[in-house]
């Protein structure tokens, strides 16, 4: 799907999507519970899908009404699902690769675009030391084992979808855990709305320190009720607009949330008045937007982007290439990425490419917005935030699906 977008100033109100990160967590805590629970707010965005395919192969079982999600989880770990198809999302093969590891059978994933070449080195090494099955086969990981509760460390300078896989899983074992963080310690945030779910569901998971994280054993899921709150990782990308005058309000954000990403209104005016240095190593998602906003105002020095070349595309080389055809040239090192300031945009004469990456395709269409041009691959955006585009038009964007 291509789209072309006009120059335009967008304006009015719109609601922030609800958080693909906190769904995530929602529907597999859900999903773990001896009850029926409801899940209310959800987005039906590629990743969400694909957790719901997973833990439906584990057994637990999903009826969706609008947005609301109910879950029944007193079938899980009782399915007979063997494949889990993860599509394209991250978040889904880490939450759940260590969940696979307690059923004491094989059990195989399976993925598209790069989401196999991504790393995965913290799970197989983990495999390895505790004598588990872990075979990698073109497009497809299975592992087979049976993960029981105990002390483990891990990494904090990967992804802390890995660490938040292992917490979610030593909280369905009979025993205490203990996961130790061996620093640096990034995206803390995101680890802290794996407790927060956890909560919810009556498991009281927590720090005992700034880099340990006990684990109760031997306690049973509860089922809840309760909202998906709302998404600053998608939000950025509407609130983006508004630092290339436009007058776009974006509703239904919690001011408490625990969501990392919502640092995005902190960099944005600062963006704006000069050329900050901005460290990205708890906020790697926001990488694109803020490259773009960059780009649009006065430059910026971003460090912290080496994790940005093991996402859907290697986004820190994909925003470089397209914004060169925007008369933006980037200077990309093994951890920091510069934006000099000084740079003038036209509108691309070749199209812009969406590299199959829904945040870099968000990122571009608002470089177009105040240029013009055409994104290939649009339809990226429906693995997070399908009715991106609509929105755009709701707020008066020009916006042409082709």
């Amino acid at each position: 799907m291509n789209v072309r977008i006009t120059p335009s100033l967008l304006h009015g109100t719109v609601q922030a999507p609800p958080s693909k990160s906190m769904a995530h967590r929602h529907l597999i805590c859900a999903a773990l519970a001896d009850g029926i629970s409801v899940v209310g707010g959800v987005d039906y965005s590629e990743d969400i899908l694909a957790t719901m395919d997973c833990m439906t192969a584990f057994g637990a079982k999903f009826t969706t009404d609008g947005s609301t999600v109910t879950v029944d989880g007193r079938g899980m770990f009782r399915g007979d699902g063997a494949i889990l198809n993860c599509r394209e999302s991250g978040s889904t093969l880490r939450f759940l690769l260590p969940m696979a590891l307690c059923c004491g059978r094989p059990m195989t994933f399976r993925g598209k675009g790069r989401l196999m070449e991504r790393p995965m080195d913290i799970y197989e090494d983990l495999c390895r030391e505790k004598g588990f099955s872990f075979t990698r086969a073109p497009g497809e990981i299975t592992v087979c084992g049976n993960l029981t509760h105990g002390e483990y460390r891990i990494r904090g300078d990967i992804s802390s979808q890995f660490i938040s896989g292992m917490i979610l899983a030593l909280a369905t074992r009979s025993g205490d855990s203990h996961i130790g963080i061996l620093p640096p310690f990034e995206s803390r945030s995101y680890v802290l709305l794996t407790i927060s779910a956890l909560e919810k569901a009556g498991i009281p998971v927590r720090f005992t320190d700034e880099y340990h994280i006990y684990i109760p054993g031997g306690l049973q899921f509860a089922p809840f009720s309760g909202d998906v709150e709302g998404d600053f990782s998608n939000a950025a990308f509407l609130d983006a607009f508004n630092c290339i005058g436009c007058d776009v309000r974006v509703g239904g954000l919690a001011a408490d949330s625990l969501q990392g990403d919502r640092v995005y209104k902190e960099h944005y005016p600062a963006l704006c008045a000069g050329a900050p240095v901005i460290d990205i190593s708890d906020c790697p998602d926001l990488g694109p937007v803020l490259l773009a906003v960059a780009a649009l105002k006065n430059g910026g020095v971003f460090t912290g982007t080496a994790r940005l070349a093991v996402k859907e595309s290697d986004r820190g080389a994909a925003m470089a290439e397209e914004l060169a055809k925007v008369g933006i040239t980037l200077v990309c090192e093994e951890n920091r990425i510069t934006v000099p300031g000084g740079q003038v945009l036209h509108a691309p004469e070749t199209i812009i490419d969406g590299h199959n990456d829904h945040r870099i395709v968000m990122a571009m269409a608002v470089v177009l917005s105040a240029v013009g041009g055409e994104i290939a691959g649009a339809e990226a955006v429906r693995k997070s935030y399908p009715g991106f585009f609509e929105d755009m038009e709701c707020l008066s964007g020009k916006v042409e699906i082709l």
